[in-house]
C-alpha cells in the first residue's frame, strides 16, 4: 500500500491545534476536504486516528503511534521540495547557431517576461536536439522539422527567414536592390556548412531542384569569417538569412532574393511531458509572434508548406 502524502499532511495539520477548521485554514482547503482526507487515510491504514469531542480532535492510541512517523514523512517531503526549488534552473533553449534569427526570439522573450531565466545551448540541429529533448537536457529547440519525430515531441511554427544573396562588391549583381530567384538559375552558390543528412542541407536540395541553382558544399567549413572572406574575394557567392549576424567585411554585399522569396522554416520543438514553469509561456510567445507563409510572395519546400501556412479563415 502507498500512502497518499496529502492525507498524511492533513493528519499532521489537524494534530497541531486539534482542529479540523484550523487545519483547513493552514492547508488552504475546505474543512470538508480535510475530513475527506482523514477518512481516506484511516481507510488506507485500517485504523481510527482521531476521537472528536467538544474539546477538539484527540488522537487515538493508533493516531499517537502514527504521529512521529507522519511528521517525518512530511518533513522529508518538504526537504525534497526545498532542494528542487534551490535547483530551479533556467529554461534551456537549443539553437543551431547564435548568429541565426532564432536567437532573436529567445532574446525578445527574455526581455518581455520578467525574471525569465534562459540558457542558450548550441548543437548540430535536429539530429542532436531531438535526443536532447527526449532526455530532458534541453527544454526547447529551434530546428527545421524533417521526417517523423518521436511520439512525445511536439512542434509549432516559429519563424520564416528570407534568404539574402551574399556577393562581392565587384559582382554583376552587387548594385541591385534585390535579385529575382529566377536570375540565379544556372549559377552555383557555395554552402560549405551544409552537412550531409542535415535538415538545412535538405532545404537547399529542394531549392536547387525547384529553381535550377547549383549548391556547392565543398569545404572544409572554416567558419563564418572565412566564408565571408572567400565571398568578398569574388571567388564565390553564398546564401545567408535576412537576420543572420554575418561578420562584417568591406568587400561583401547582401541582396534580398525575391520573386518569390525563399524562406527558411524554423519550428520550436518541445517534449509534451516537460513541465518547466517557463516552457508554456515561451511556446505561447513564439506562436503569438509567428507570421504565416505567404504563397504569393514566398517559397517553401513542399513538405513545409502545410505546417507554416495560415489557418483557414472561420466560416
Amino acid at each position: 500500500m502507498d500512502l497518499d502524502l496529502g492525507t498524511v499532511r492533513a493528519f499532521v495539520a489537524v494534530t497541531e491545534d486539534r482542529s479540523f477548521s484550523e487545519a483547513a485554514a493552514l492547508l488552504g482547503i475546505s474543512q470538508q476536504a480535510v475530513s475527506k482526507r482523514i477518512a481516506k487515510l484511516e481507510s488506507d491504514l485500517g485504523v481510527r486516528l482521531f476521537v472528536r469531542s467538544r474539546g477538539g480532535a484527540g488522537l487515538t492510541q493508533d493516531g499517537t503511534a502514527f504521529l512521529p512517523h507522519a511528521r517525518a514523512l512530511v518533513g522529508i517531503c518538504d526537504q525534497a521540495l526545498e532542494v528542487l526549488r534551490g535547483r530551479r534552473r533556467s529554461l534551456r533553449v537549443d539553437v543551431l547557431d547564435t548568429r541565426l534569427s532564432a536567437i532573436d526570439l529567445v532574446r525578445e522573450f527574455h526581455r518581455a517576461v520578467e525574471d525569465a531565466g534562459v540558457e542558450v545551448v548550441t548543437s548540430n540541429g535536429l539530429r542532436s536536439a531531438r535526443e536532447a529533448l527526449v532526455h530532458g537536457s534541453v527544454d526547447a529547440a529551434f530546428a527545421r522539422v524533417s521526417g517523423t519525430l518521436e511520439e512525445d515531441l511536439l512542434h509549432v511554427p516559429a519563424c520564416l527567414e528570407p534568404l539574402h544573396l551574399l556577393v562581392s562588391r565587384d559582382h554583376p549583381l552587387a548594385e541591385r536592390r534585390e535579385v529575382e530567384v529566377g536570375r540565379l538559375s544556372g549559377s552555383t552558390v557555395w554552402m560549405p556548412g551544409n552537412a550531409p543528412g542535415s535538415e538545412w542541407a535538405e532545404f537547399y536540395r529542394f531549392l536547387s531542384a525547384d529553381f535550377g541553382i547549383g549548391i556547392d558544399t565543398s569545404g572544409p567549413d572554416f567558419g563564418w569569417e572565412h566564408y565571408v572572406e572567400e565571398i568578398g574575394s569574388g571567388a564565390r557567392v553564398g546564401f545567408v538569412g535576412e537576420r543572420m549576424r554575418v561578420p562584417w567585411h568591406p568587400r561583401t554585399v547582401r541582396i534580398p532574393v525575391v520573386g518569390p522569396a525563399p524562406v527558411y522554416p524554423s519550428s520550436l520543438l518541445y517534449h509534451r511531458r516537460n513541465h518547466h514553469p517557463l516552457l508554456a509561456a515561451f511556446v505561447r510567445f513564439v506562436v503569438d509572434g509567428f507570421r504565416p507563409f505567404d504563397p504569393l510572395r514566398q517559397w517553401l519546400p513542399a513538405p513545409d508548406r502545410a505546417v507554416f501556412a495560415a489557418p483557414p479563415a472561420p466560416a
